[in-house]
């Protein structure tokens, strides 16, 4: 949880305190795998709000949230500072899940639009990434099929400004303790399991707001 002051910083008190839970031709994902990768991210019996095999701290579980007046419902928010992302409902209410973001200057404040949504997707490193770490990426130029061990994970909304893909994504993460920190390369990311729990209520057409991250402020447990 935030503190007061965190959190006005950090959002300007959007939301409240949780409430109780209830170009190159890129390879082609094998569809028939799909049900059975998200059998092996998704644990047994598992619970959105309790599941912690990934040993997150508490806080990063996913959480129904109440927002404030004046929020669109379907958008998305994602607090830099605290590392959550709000999906908010129609209801007066949000959900709210734990992420990690971008690493150094590479995260991105500024508002998208989801114009596509993608399940198990072919992941392709930028060519700013390539150049920036050829070692680690230019292998993949090429594109890395979808599969439990891709960056992409098993699910990716894709951020667009105007018609313009910015190459930015929300996404799942082979590397579930990596949420909480700044590890990415520019994009968002979820626990797999997480994020094809949040997949399914988000609509093409809706808004990403990623608020800009501040060095001299932290949350709080």
């Amino acid at each position: 949880m935030f503190s007061r002051r965190t959190f006005m910083i950090s959002t300007a008190a959007l939301f409240s305190a949780p409430i109780a839970a209830p170009v190159m031709a890129a390879p082609v994902t094998r569809r028939s795998m799909w049900n059975t990768w998200d059998a092996q991210v998704t644990p047994a019996n598992f619970n959105p709000y309790k599941t912690n095999p990934w040993d997150l701290h508490a806080r990063f579980l996913p959480q129904k949230v109440e927002v404030n007046d004046g929020l669109s419902p379907g958008d998305i928010h994602v607090d830099a500072v605290a590392r959550y992302l709000y999906h908010i409902g129609n209801d007066g209410t949000a959900m709210r899940y734990g992420v990690a973001i971008a690493r150094g200057d590479l995260y991105t404040p500024g508002i998208y639009t989801i114009r596509r949504k993608a399940k198990w997707p072919v992941w392709t490193p930028t060519a700013s990434m390539i150049k920036r770490e050829p070692h680690k990426y230019k292998q993949h130029a090429g594109g890395m099929n979808g599969g439990p061990s891709n960056p992409l994970g098993s699910r990716a909304l894709y951020l667009y400004r105007g018609n313009r893909d910015t190459y930015l994504r929300i996404h799942g993460t082979p590397t579930p303790r990596s949420i909480g920190l700044r590890a990415s390369s520019g994009c968002v990311r979820m626990v797999m399991a997480h994020i094809n729990h949040l997949y399914e209520n988000v609509d093409l057409g809706v808004r990403a707001h990623f608020y800009s991250p501040d060095p001299k402020v932290t949350a709080r447990s």
